[in-house]
């Protein structure tokens, strides 16, 4: 019966892929075949590497190169290429560019709009600023923990007249020191993971807790472009705080982003920036997987404000055991891709669940 279920959740979404923000290109992330592959081919200036993030492809590349690094330490995940969780994120930056979230929404330039400099990511932008601290910060962590190379010494480019980004590890530990802290410790943890003597099973939970903790770290950091939001329309900073909301339902349940699954979850996010009278579920010119989206990440968000955080908090104690765990994910995937999946069953099961 469950596997049933899945299937048809399967299908739905593969017909929601050709309606929606296109993520994939030749089934791999947007504009992949672009990016650099090794380390050497990014610039360089005084034997330091300085990856300039404020470009599309570049910032691509950075995902590209981490994934190529820690690959060989992501055998518990599974037997296909792409099962790292890494995937997830390539295709999380893919959908923001092609819905329009990379571009400056000041107005004041081109940057990112197809009309202009469609390849540029503004500074401006709230989305590319959230984005900054799960691409530039784990790969800097990276380059620190030795995947990059021996003694590779990694600074970010960064806009000239524009503040507020750090650009090497040493600036980013002092910033946002736990981001930093997480990040380090899954880049270790994997590196060890082909002498860890536990069970696949287990070890893949444990690595997914770890890289979870490390992104929930960076998003948590992220609070640093609140200000960036004044440039968004009300409609679409209701939709930026409940998509961080979703967020910790995903990471206690150790979402395997894997790039199959990504694609699942982004094909049905809105394809355009939402504007003042957009009103989900009737938002005309979105799909019903768009609407539906919409719909349930404000109603996730309104349900835990209005029951003062619980039901966050219910479920992250709930989230305490590998079993428990999957039936997390089962469930967000019926309520995030099954339209007729009720919104109040979601509610009873996760207030009535208890920790372990």
């Amino acid at each position: 019966m469950m596997c049933a279920a899945f299937l048809g959740l399967l299908l739905a979404c593969a017909v929601s892929l050709s309606s929606s923000a296109p993520v994939l290109d030749n089934g791999m992330p947007l504009m992949w075949s672009q990016t650099v592959d090794q380390v050497s081919a990014l610039p360089k200036q005084n034997d330091v590497v300085t990856p300039d993030p404020w470009t599309f492809v570049n910032r691509m590349s950075l995902y590209r190169l981490l994934i190529a690094a820690t690959d060989p330490y992501m055998g518990c995940m599974g037997t296909n290429a792409t099962d790292s969780p890494v995937w997830g994120l390539p295709l999380q930056l893919a959908w923001m560019k092609t819905s329009g979230r990379l571009a400056d929404p000041t107005g004041a330039t081109t940057c990112g709009l197809e009309t202009g400099d469609a390849s540029c990511i503004s500074p401006q932008s709230w989305w590319s600023c959230v984005n900054y601290f799960v691409s530039a910060l784990p790969f800097l962590s990276a380059a620190q923990q030795g995947l990059m190379g021996a003694d590779v010494q990694v600074t970010m480019q960064v806009p000239e007249g524009v503040e507020g980004y750090c650009t090497t590890y040493t600036e980013c530990a002092a910033s946002y020191p736990d981001a930093m802290t997480k990040w380090d410790a899954f880049f270790q943890a994997l590196k060890g993971a082909n002498e860890n003597p536990q069970p696949d099973d287990e070890k893949k939970d444990t690595l997914l807790g770890l890289y979870w903790d490390a992104q929930m770290a960076s998003t948590y950091a992220s609070a640093a472009c609140k200000a960036k939001q004044s440039h968004l329309s009300s409609v679409e900073v209701s939709f930026a705080n409940s998509w961080l909301n979703s967020a910790e339902y995903v990471s206690a349940a150790h979402f395997q982003s894997g790039l199959t699954k990504s694609a699942m979850f982004m094909a049905p996010l809105p394809s355009r920036v939402l504007k003042v009278g957009d009103n989900a579920p009737n938002i005309a010119d979105m799909t019903k997987e768009e609407n539906h989206t919409l719909s349930t990440f404000s109603w996730m968000n309104y349900i835990n404000n209005l029951l003062a955080g619980s039901l966050v908090s219910s479920w992250k104690r709930a989230m305490c055991s590998v079993d428990t765990r999957a039936k997390g994910r089962e469930m967000l995937e019926q309520l995030l891709l099954n339209p007729s999946y009720a919104t109040s069953t979601f509610v009873s099961i996760v207030t009535g669940m208890s920790g372990c």
